[in-house]
C-alpha cells in the first residue's frame, strides 16, 4: 500500500491583506467556496480563520466563523481545523474563542513567542484599499506574537474537554522542545499533529538543512508518536513541502501561507494550490489521504462531535 500524504490547505489567514490579492476569500461565502474546492481537489483538512467582510480585517468573533462552517460541513467530508493563532495583534482570550465555543476536529496551535516580521511585504505592496493595512504590516516589525508557556498552556486546558486535537504549529526548533515540555507533564497527548513553518522572518528559514534538523529533531523528540507536516512561506510553498514528502510527511499549501502559483503569477484559488502539490504527490508515487484517512492517521473525534 503506498503512503498516505495528508494535504492541508489554510484558505484564508491574518498574513495578507486583501489588497495583496483580488482572490483572497474574506466574506463567509467566498471562504465557503474556497474551501469546498480544495476539499474537492485533495485537501483532507481546511485550515480556517475569520474575516470582518466590511474590511477583510482578521476577527476571531466566533459568530462570523458560524456563518461559514455550517455550510462547509454540510457539503463536505472535509476535516475543518480554525485557528487559535488568529491575528499577532489579538490577545490569547480573543484568540481562543472559535475553538472554545465550536469544538472542531482540529485547531492550530502556535508553540511559541516569536518576532513575526511581515513588513518586509511593504516593499512589494504600496496601495491598499483599507486603511488598517498597512500600519498592520508595519507595525511588525516592533510587535511579538506572543505564545508563553502560561498562554499555551490556557488554550491547552480550556479545549480538553473538547476532544480537539491540535494542529502545533512549530516556527522554529525551540518549538518542538516546548511541545515535548508539555507532553512530558501530560498536558497534550500524542499522537501530536506538528506542522513546521518555513520561511516567515522571525522563525527558521527554508534552506533543506533547516527542514531536515527540523524532521531529525522531532523524530529523536517524538519517535513513533506524531504526525509531520510542513508549509514553506511565499514562494518557498511548493519546495517546501516536495522536501517534506521526500522525508516522509505531510504539506499544507493555501492562500494564507502563499498568494502564488509561480513566479510573478498569482493563485487565482486556493484549490489551484492543492492541485498543484497533489501532482507532485502522485507524481512520487504516492497517494492523496482522504478526509477518513486523515481522522484515522490523526485520530480525531469525528465531525459529529463539534459544535456547528
Amino acid at each position: 500500500m503506498n503512503r498516505k500524504v495528508i494535504i492541508t490547505c489554510a484558505v484564508t489567514g491574518a498574513i495578507h491583506t486583501p489588497s495583496m490579492s483580488p482572490y483572497l476569500p474574506v466574506t463567509a461565502q467566498q471562504i465557503v467556496d474556497e474551501a469546498l474546492l480544495a476539499a474537492q481537489a485533495g485537501a483532507a483538512i481546511v485550515h480556517l480563520h475569520a474575516r470582518d467582510p466590511r474590511d477583510g480585517r482578521p476577527s476571531q468573533d466566533p459568530d462570523l466563523f458560524r456563518e461559514f462552517l455550517p455550510a462547509i460541513k454540510a457539503n463536505s467530508d472535509v476535516v475543518i481545523n480554525l485557528t487559535t493563532g488568529g491575528a499577532p495583534t489579538m490577545l490569547v482570550e480573543e484568540r481562543l474563542q472559535p475553538a472554545l465555543q465550536l469544538k472542531p476536529e482540529v485547531a492550530s496551535l502556535n508553540m511559541g513567542s516569536m518576532n513575526f516580521g511581515l513588513y518586509p511585504m511593504l516593499r512589494r505592496f504600496s496601495e491598499f484599499k483599507h486603511d488598517w493595512e498597512q500600519p498592520y504590516l508595519a507595525g511588525s516589525e516592533d510587535r511579538v506574537f506572543r505564545n508563553t508557556f502560561k498562554d499555551i498552556q490556557y488554550i491547552l486546558e480550556s479545549c480538553a474537554d473538547n476532544g480537539t486535537r491540535f494542529e502545533i504549529e512549530c516556527y522554529d526548533i525551540g518549538h518542538l522542545y516546548t511541545l515535548a515540555h508539555f507532553a512530558d507533564r501530560g498536558v497534550i497527548k500524542p499522537p501530536f499533529f506538528v506542522q513546521s513553518v518555513f520561511g516567515l522572518l522571525g522563525g527558521i528559514g527554508t534552506h533543506s538543512e533547516d527542514i531536515a534538523h527540523m524532521r531529525r529533531t522531532a523524530d529523536r523528540l517524538f519517535g513513533d508518536r506524531y504526525q509531520w507536516s510542513v508549509l514553506g512561506a511565499g514562494r518557498s510553498q511548493i519546495p517546501v513541502a516536495t522536501a517534506s514528502l521526500a522525508m516522509g510527511g505531510h504539506c499544507r499549501v493555501g492562500l494564507e501561507d502563499s498568494l502564488w502559483d509561480g513566479p510573478g503569477v498569482l493563485a487565482k484559488s486556493n484549490a489551484q494550490q492543492v492541485t498543484r502539490i497533489r501532482q507532485v504527490i502522485e507524481a512520487l508515487s504516492l497517494e492523496v489521504a482522504t478526509p477518513a484517512e486523515a481522522r484515522q492517521l490523526l485520530q480525531l473525534k469525528g465531525a459529529s462531535e463539534v459544535a456547528f
